[in-house]
């Protein structure tokens, strides 16, 4: 049996990248034209000239905050906030919405969310019958691996959420060849089999996401016979990265441009180093350029012993947007940034909020093979010029602080 959904997964890395490549001037002049959100964020950028990563990498991060501003600014004109490229009528059938609230377009295009790939890699395979308890009302999860499930040529029953005793009764008596919801969920549903004294021994995999997946987890599941695989989505972006059977980290998709970035920048980082998932899509009925996740992760070095070719990342990692709230005024990750570009000595920096409520202490550490007195100081006043606060300054060695994406660590007492 095929080990791959397509031949798009073993391309040449430079085939895929310069594929990649030469897709993206057409997006991005698509997003100018069709989207009335990216014509005023892209305004007075030269499409034709955005042919390499080093050049897409000078457009701005449009962060989901935003977007949502937007989408609130502009509801009765028009509730997309102009980032979609589609009307409402039959080139859209469905309207969801994520919490914010924040709306999303469903477009007709087969597998619109692009959720066959992961469901292949986690062992679906044409002819099955998939157990979907993904929701199916507000959010597009249920209708993301319902797509993906008949583009891969499967059945769907739709469990959605809830009524655990009915899953159990419709997975032992439909038998389906596996799940696809939250890996919490499953837990549930197995639990409450085994209390019931019913078996269900058809299912045997599933994808799931939306929630962690410990090793602890899926070791459960596989002592219960389930062989449980990951993927990586967002409402916003479809499918991001999917786990395969090497368990090696997550192969990223074929339909999306994908950099780490420094939280709070637009900066990449340099592979490896922790940051900000920033993806390019290349949908053209929603055709989100440079859109910042908010979710941290990392480049893994080499490829997917599977034989996938694609970049893989580390999964997720945490949430990039660290703002927080000192002696009354809100910091965030893009002063920190503000403050390290101002210094070229200065390699990485991490702000560090100690001390107890109402007695707020921040110390920027920064890796520098400069210790000189004069840069300490100038650090200091740049701190209090860029925050409007005080903060000592701490000298350390280049690679002393964590790989971990925190340029902000709140490290105080609550109690």
């Amino acid at each position: 049996m095929n080990s791959f959904y397509d031949t798009l997964e073993t391309r040449a890395p430079d085939a895929r990248e310069a594929a990649l490549l030469a897709a993206l001037p057409g997006q991005v002049a698509h997003a100018q034209k069709a989207s009335p959100a990216f014509a005023s964020i892209l305004a007075g950028v030269d499409a034709s000239a955005i042919t390499s990563r080093a050049a897409l990498a000078q457009l701005p991060v449009t962060r989901k905050h935003e977007l949502l501003e937007r989408q609130q600014a502009g509801r009765a004109t028009n509730v997309f906030g102009g980032f979609s490229a589609l009307s409402f009528g039959a080139g859209m059938p469905r309207v969801f919405a994520s919490p914010g609230t924040i709306y999303e377009p469903e477009g007709t295009r087969r597998d619109y969310w692009r959720m066959a790939r992961a469901m292949y890699s986690a062992g679906f395979r044409p002819g099955e019958l998939i157990h979907n308890s993904f929701s199916y009302h507000f959010v597009p999860a249920g209708s993301m691996m319902e797509t993906g499930a008949h583009a891969l040529g499967c059945t769907v029953f739709a469990g959605g959420t809830g009524q655990t005793e009915q899953q159990v009764q419709a997975m032992a008596e439909l038998r389906p060849a596996g799940y696809i919801g939250t890996p919490s969920f499953l837990k549930l549903i197995v639990e409450r089999a085994a209390e019931m004294g019913v078996a269900l021994p058809t299912v045997t995999k599933a994808l799931v996401s939306g929630e962690a997946f410990p090793p602890s987890l899926r070791d459960w599941f596989t002592e219960r016979g389930v062989a449980g695989y990951q993927c990586y989505a967002t409402a916003d972006l479809g499918l991001i990265a999917y786990e395969t059977s090497a368990r090696e980290g997550l192969v990223l998709d074929e339909g999306v441009i994908v950099e780490i970035v420094r939280p709070g920048t637009g900066d990449p980082v340099p592979e490896g180093e922790v940051g900000e998932l920033v993806v390019t899509t290349l949908n053209p009925d929603y055709p989100l350029v440079r859109f910042g996740t908010g979710d941290l992760s990392a480049v893994l070095p080499g490829t997917c012993p599977t034989g996938r070719t694609n970049r893989r990342i580390k999964g997720w990692m945490g949430r990039a947007d660290q703002t927080t709230k000192v002696r009354g005024m809100f910091v965030h990750p893009g002063q920190v940034a503000a403050i390290v570009r101002r210094f070229p000595q200065v390699l990485r920096a991490r702000l560090v909020v100690s001390g107890e409520m109402a007695n707020d202490q921040m110390l920027l550490q920064v890796e520098t093979t400069e210790t000189a007195e004069g840069l300490a100081r100038q650090l200091g006043d740049a701190i209090r010029e860029v925050t409007k606060l005080r903060g000592e300054v701490q000298m350390v060695p280049p690679g002393s602080l964590p790989n971990d994406g925190r340029v902000i660590e709140d490290a105080r007492s609550y109690r």
